[in-house]
């Protein structure tokens, strides 16, 4: 066999982490063991009927050829209604790309930008691709730590402190994968003072959680709150997680029209367009009932409430609740340096996690593959039976440690 020498692109990336968890219960599953999984960014919930249907009359009318690449007129016309009740900015076709997801669309919304040296701020803990992707695309990941101690949200200071000559991008992820953290609008207003000050600093914000939201009204995007940043800043959105929509793939983005005119030329020899039927599905998922949202929406909060009670009772572990998205940011520095029960020590958060998946069958995902140690992130996308046999599976787990 011919030797095979991968790109740079690749060898200076590692795999998602929580691709790679998700990977391993199937594994452990497929081998026969029972496995408590609170890993995966992913709705339990089916794509609610009307969505279905959608794309199945889709299918019937024979709209299962190529589309623009941008979309077809109706998911355009979706999209702008949706940000335009959401945002207040009416955004036109010519700014919007639509891709295989919004993983792609910042994907390639890095690869269309970045050149050799070129900076991207990314706020730690991080959703795992956002350095990964940023390294893979030439460019150079500025990670800013932003701890309990700030609600892991990045303060005006540390921007300031952070952007250099060479800044192309500040990534702003509100409601936060993996803290469920959220921004209020004085807190966007004093990032968009500084930004202001920087006018070579695009902005990504990605807004993929922005219906999962638990407080009062509705969540307040940064071009909402400084509408002069609207002319640097790519909004990213979908419709995996608020319309239980992962398999789907549609993703979209809206800002300037030369940053999507860059986006949409790569997305021409990438995929020449997104699925014609997904397309038809999420245009039904933007402009249809939205029942499924708020009722999805009151059942998270159900389970984060059970699942914070329940872990912040665990000796050694504390968290605190999250304001949006379907993961808790958990605490586990008292746990560090303890002994398992087979005599080994607790280094730090893998050694955690792994010990529960060996001894307590419950599978979460390590902080510091978020950039944050010592915590573990914990998926309530799951049943309510699930988080609650999660949380005491842990509990009793840790009460075995010495």
């Amino acid at each position: 066999m011919a030797h095979y020498e991968p790109a740079a692109r690749v060898t200076r990336i590692k795999a998602s982490a929580s691709v790679a968890a998700a990977a391993r219960v199937r594994e452990l599953r497929a081998d026969g063991q029972e496995i408590i999984d609170l890993t995966v960014g992913e709705p339990d919930f089916d794509t609610p009927d009307h969505i279905k249907q959608a794309a199945v009359a889709a299918m019937d009318a024979g709209k299962t050829k190529y589309t623009s690449v941008n979309g077809t007129p109706e998911l355009q016309a979706a999209i702008i209604e949706r940000l335009a009740r959401h945002t207040g900015i009416r955004y036109r076709t010519s700014q919007l790309t639509i891709g295989g997801g919004a993983k792609q669309i910042i994907y390639t919304a890095l690869m269309a930008s970045l050149n050799r040296g070129d900076e991207v701020i990314v706020l730690a803990p991080y959703w795992v691709s956002y350095p990964d992707m940023v390294l893979a695309n030439d460019g150079t990941p500025v990670i800013v730590e932003c701890g309990e101690d700030v609600g892991f949200k990045l303060t005006a200071a540390a921007l300031e402190e952070a952007i250099t000559p060479q800044t192309k991008w500040l990534i702003l992820n509100s409601p936060s994968n993996p803290t469920g953290a959220v921004y209020d609008a004085d807190e966007l207003k004093s990032l968009g003072e500084v930004l202001i000050r920087h006018s070579h600093v695009h902005v990504l914000t990605d807004e993929i959680y922005d219906e999962i939201y638990f407080g009062e009204g509705r969540l307040r995007s940064l071009v909402t709150v400084v509408p002069e940043l609207a002319d640097r800043t790519l909004l990213v959105n979908g419709v995996s997680k608020s319309y239980a929509m992962t398999g789907w793939r549609l993703g979209y983005g809206a800002g300037p029209e030369p940053v999507v005119a860059s986006i949409n030329k790569l997305q021409s020899q990438i995929s020449s367009c997104p699925s014609s039927i997904s397309q038809a599905a999420a245009a039904a998922a933007l402009t249809g009932d939205q029942t499924f949202v708020e009722d999805s929406v009151k059942i998270y909060r159900e389970r984060r409430d059970v699942a914070v009670e329940g872990l912040n009772r665990v000796p050694g572990l504390s968290c605190v609740s999250a304001a949006g998205a379907f993961y808790l940011w958990v605490n586990c520095t008292g746990v560090i340096g303890k002994t398992t029960p087979d005599g080994a020590t607790i280094v730090n958060d893998q050694d955690l996690v792994l010990y529960l998946l060996e001894s307590a069958s419950v599978a979460v995902i390590q902080g510091s593959a978020y950039g944050l140690a010592p915590y573990f992130r914990m998926s309530f996308a799951t049943s309510l039976e699930t988080v609650q046999a999660g949380v005491t599976a842990i509990g009793d787990a840790l009460a075995a440690l010495r």
